[in-house]
């Protein structure tokens, strides 16, 4: 029996041990799998209670409610207009202030498209545009007429607009006074001759008729004719240009004085451009300026200015400002219509903005400065002169300083909203107000009473606080109860607030004891 049982014992505690070895080893493999997910179950449960705290934290506290139509209402809780509309939160960060800054949420920017860009000095380009015409230059034009009577026998040039170059021909003219003039020198010269010696009075008597004939020639002009036994004279051109007009025909007769060509030297032309009234401040002799012709569409042509004109045309309330330019290539032609731009802002650097960036209103010129997180404030500027791509700016901004340049209307319309209504004073804001008033004591006598503008006229004793003297003022009463039963002279003690503005309210009066019944 022993024997058959050994065996049996031997095997069942052989699978004990076993059992007990693989409980062992599956409770070690399941222990650190419980601590990890136990620990990250409380990691998850710590960044839960982490990303819930800056929650509360970051939670907007509301200040109270105003009418979404902008009237003068507010309300500690939330409630609805006349129009069933909803009153409008007011937020702690979003308290309405006296300079009207604004803050705009980052993705409100974004719907907006607000854009911006930095106050900087530069180069403006300002120039003054305008309209103008071509004129000739009037110290260069010049006129042949003959000094004398008589007839045109030949035209050199016949045609108007031919270019003519200094002492070329240009006509030939027969006069009987020239060919008398021209004898009369011939016979006094011959007499001078032959007088010699033999006759001195008959001789100077020939000198005399000559050198009277001479002085008649030179007076016409003609002096070189003198000796010419032709009686034709041909007249010259005096200078280099274009004949503007030619009155001259063959065989036509004119009489002295009579302008037969007019030639003008167009090497150098004139622009007479018309400046607005407003605009005569900007223009300055000397300027720069360039010229642009409607014929010529890619060519700018450069001046410079050289005359204001010192009268106004009464109609258009503008001034003829003169710019002379050269002219040798000859594309220039009087009576061209001309387009110019006078350079008024020199070379100097400037404080300057995208003209985007400024808001005119007519009475002032505002830019939106940037403040940085969200924040936009108007800032009343001073501008100076405009120019094509930027507005000089005199006051108001610094070199560096950020401004919007899109979108920039929309923000100054809610900037002018905040700013109306931060004259609403929330009730809250209501009783600080009034807790912060000032309050002073004194003692006098009320002389008299208003009980419809609720006043009383008040004597009062000197009150050091104020460094006010004794004197007789007016004071506003806080209830028309704070007078009750005090009757005038008699003396009392008071206290009243100084509200701003020069208003001084009586909020409290007490009888005192006149000054003989204290001794």
């Amino acid at each position: 029996m022993n024997r058959s049982h050994t065996p049996t014992r031997a095997l069942a505690a052989i699978v004990a041990i076993v059992a007990a070895l693989g409980a062992g080893y599956w409770f070690g493999r399941q222990q650190p799998t419980s601590a990890s997910t136990m620990a990250m179950a409380d990691a998850a449960s710590g960044e839960t209670a982490a990303s819930s705290a800056p929650a509360s934290k970051n939670e907007r506290k509301i200040l109270y409610y105003r009418n979404p139509m902008g009237l003068p209402d507010t309300s500690p809780e939330p409630k609805k207009d006349s129009m069933g509309m909803d009153y409008i939160a007011v937020y702690a960060d979003d308290e309405p202030d006296s300079s009207g800054v604004v803050k705009v949420s980052p993705a409100r920017v974004q719907t907006l498209g607000v854009k911006t860009a930095r106050a900087e000095k530069r180069t403006l380009d300002s120039a003054l545009r305008t309209v103008g015409r071509v004129e000739v230059d009037e110290r260069r034009i010049h006129d042949v007429a003959p000094r004398f009577e008589g007839w045109i026998e030949r035209l050199q040039v016949s045609a108007t607009g031919d270019p003519v170059s200094k002492g070329q021909a240009l006509f030939s003219v027969y006069s009987p006074e020239l060919v008398s003039a021209q004898k009369e020198l011939r016979i006094a010269e011959t007499l001078e001759r032959s007088a010699g010696e033999a006759d001195p009075a008959a001789r100077e008597g020939a000198r005399r008729l000559a050198e009277a004939a001479r002085e008649r020639l030179r007076n016409w002009k003609v002096a070189g004719a003198a000796g010419s036994q032709n009686a034709l004279i041909t007249f010259s051109s005096p200078a280099n240009g274009v004949v503007l007009e030619k009155k001259a025909v063959e065989g036509m007769r004119f009489m002295a004085g009579t302008v037969i060509y007019r030639i003008a030297d167009l090497s150098t032309v004139w622009v007479i451009a018309d400046v607005y009234e407003q605009d005569l401040a900007r223009v300055k002799l000397g300027e720069a300026a360039q010229v642009i012709i409607d014929a010529f569409p890619g060519h700018l042509f450069e001046a410079k200015v050289t005359y204001l004109y010192p009268t106004l045309n009464a109609a258009t309330r503008t001034t003829p400002v003169r710019l002379e330019l050269k002219n040798h290539d000859g594309m220039l032609r009087p009576g061209m219509f001309a387009h110019v731009e006078i350079a008024t802002a020199g070379k100097a650097a400037r404080l300057t903005v995208p003209p985007s960036a400024v808001i005119d209103t007519g009475d002032r010129q505002v830019v939106l400065l940037v403040l940085g997180e969200g924040k936009y404030k108007p800032q009343p500027v001073k501008i100076g002169l405009r120019g094509r791509d930027a507005v000089e700016i005199l006051e108001g901004i610094e070199a560096g300083d950020e401004v919007v340049t899109a979108a920039n209307f929309l923000i100054d319309a809610e900037s002018n909203l905040k700013a109306a209504l931060s004259t609403f004073t929330a009730p809250e804001a209501a009783k600080t107000a009034k807790a912060a008033a000032k309050r002073y004591q004194a003692q006098g006598s009320i002389d008299s009473l208003d009980i419809a503008s609720n006043t009383a006229s008040v004597t009062h004793e000197p009150i050091p606080a104020l460094q006010w003297p004794a004197m007789t003022m007016e004071f506003g009463l806080a209830t028309p109860e704070v007078a009750k039963g005090m009757p005038p002279g008699a003396p009392m003690r008071f206290e009243f607030e100084d509200r701003g503005d020069g208003e001084f309210v009586i909020t409290r009066i007490e009888k005192a004891a006149a000054k003989h019944e204290a001794h």
